[in-house]
């Protein structure tokens, strides 16, 4: 939020739920997050006892009537709740006043406030029309890939090009929907669009507006005016979806935070930052009609190619249970989840001698080759973790299956005996052979080899690397000594350095 500098509200559910805090959530968004915030309401009653709110604003009580609360009726601030009412609301006008100075010098000089002042309303809807900017109040920018990525102000005109930017794709029953915001210009159904991030052309078959999962069909339609924000309550900052048709969809030429434009210009909105992904889980379909996600940056699917898992990737357990249960819900895949299989390596220890001979006659050309020599661990700060290297003399094996002879070792390293994972750290030293006049080959060389690494690997003593990672945490300042403290009581884990931040936050690099 603070990246893009948009304004925020933060809103409290489930108060009538048994634990509910509001202040204590309050505190954190002060303490944790270092938020500057102040409360607009307060509450009537809590959990069992949750009534209403009392606005801080408009100095009323609004109490939710009915079986669920669809009836909102306003009333007095009840007698029992001034004192609260008027610390509360004092609070608040102090953290107003520090970013309104016509404000603070009313606060100061002990002058009344008014609600007019504070420009506020009850329902949750019209607090984000009354208190966030309306978009048109915020200067918007592109970069104009045609000179260097140079900064253009996007004004709103209906007469200039059109710029919109996709921040949402949805798998619909009528097809990719793709939810874009106009910054500028006018978007006409049938029309061509370019996709500037990757050059492709699309048709634009259908535009629609969204209320809720009803879609209003429009000809066209167009990014916001300079007219005033609350005359034009339904139409600033339109959300609009455009139905891509199948073959743009197969041919991936829409993803979150693309760019489009008309042929006249060739900007591209300043993208989302995506923070890579926490956490991953291993999906096995059990039926092979699954389907993909291209609607979150923040959510990722990958190929293990060592494992063969399908692996997903998000921003914690939650972001990762949802897309599971909308595995089996949406696309009706049934598939098994579980942790992903972790990529171990193998390795020797000392040296040990092959001397291995392939020999095999079929009836016409036979296999003949012979391989001599002994495989090592590499010397300590290698840059590489697999060595060859050719110390024949002479042409006891001419020197044209020599990279047969090597890229035999290099497969047979990939799987070891142990547990059939990766051999790292390794140097294999060729010293002699043999060959024969008609049956020897690339091949027969290359399985020489393979067999003659399985011959001595064990003679080499081998066993399991142990798995090492770089983690990053990142804590308050007050619980650094607590969290040090643990880490070293983990015995084999080491603390590597340790970073604090301007917002007070300390940042510990962990080796496990």
């Amino acid at each position: 939020m603070r990246r893009y500098e948009v304004p925020r509200l933060a809103f409290i559910n489930k108060l009538d739920r048994m634990g509910a805090d509001p202040w204590k959530v309050l505190n954190q968004a002060r303490s944790k997050l270092r938020h500057h915030s102040a409360a607009m309401q307060v509450l009537i009653g809590l959990e069992d006892d949750f009534e209403g709110l009392v606005d801080l604003v408009q100095l009323k009580a609004y109490y939710f009537r009915g079986s669920n609360g669809e009836k909102v009726v306003t009333e007095e601030v009840p007698a029992d709740m001034e004192a609260l009412e008027v610390e509360k609301r004092r609070e608040l006008i102090e953290a107003v006043s520090e970013v309104d100075d016509q404000l603070a010098e009313a606060f100061l000089g002990d002058e009344p406030i008014s609600p007019a002042d504070l420009q506020g309303v009850q329902p949750l809807l019209d607090g984000v029309l009354n208190y966030l900017p309306c978009p048109i109040e915020v200067s918007s920018y592109a970069l104009d890939q045609t000179k260097n990525e140079e900064k253009v102000e996007l004004t709103g005109s209906l007469d200039g090009p059109l710029v919109p930017l996709a921040f949402k794709l949805e798998e619909g029953r009528f097809g990719q929907l793709t939810y874009l915001r106009i910054y500028e210009g006018v978007i006409h159904k049938g029309e061509f669009i370019i996709n500037v991030n990757t050059g492709k052309k699309i048709k634009v078959p259908r535009l629609v507006r969204m209320h809720s999962d009803e879609m209003e069909d429009f000809i066209q339609i167009a990014g916001h005016s300079r007219g005033s924000c609350r005359a034009n309550i339904d139409f600033w900052n339109p959300i609009l979806v455009l139905l891509t048709s199948v073959k743009a969809l197969t041919k991936n030429t829409i993803r979150t935070r693309d760019t489009f434009t008309d042929v006249s210009v060739k900007y591209t909105m300043t993208s989302m930052n995506v923070p890579e992904p926490v956490m991953s889980l291993a999906v096995q379909p059990v039926s092979k009609d699954s389907g993909g996600q291209k609607e979150d940056p923040t959510f990722r699917v990958g190929l293990d190619p060592e494992s063969g898992q399908t692996i997903i990737s998000g921003m914690g357990e939650l972001h990762l249970d949802i897309y599971v249960e909308r595995i089996w819900r949406e696309y009706k895949v049934d598939a098994t989840v579980g942790k992903p299989h972790v990529n171990f390596r193998e390795t020797v220890t000392q040296r040990a001698d092959f001397d291995y001979l392939h020999k095999k006659q079929s009836g016409g050309q036979g296999q003949y080759g012979r391989v001599i020599g002994y495989i090592e661990p590499l010397r300590a700060g290698s840059p590489t973790k697999f060595e060859f290297e050719n110390l024949l003399v002479g042409q006891a094996i001419p020197s044209g299956f020599i990279p047969a002879i090597e890229k035999g070792f290099k497969e047979a390293a990939n799987s070891g005996a142990l547990i059939g994972h990766p051999v790292e750290n390794l140097r294999v030293v060729l010293t002699d052979g043999a060959t024969h006049a008609v049956d020897s080959s690339e091949l027969a060389f290359k399985l020489a080899s393979i067999y003659a690494f399985r011959q001595c690997y064990t003679a080499s003593r081998p066993f399991i690397l142990e798995l090492v990672m770089l983690v990053e945490l990142k804590v308050p300042t007050e619980f650094q000594g607590a969290v040090a403290g643990d880490i070293n009581k983990w015995g084999s884990y080491f603390i590597l350095s340790l970073f604090l931040f301007s917002n007070g936050l300390f940042m510990i690099l962990v080796y496990l």
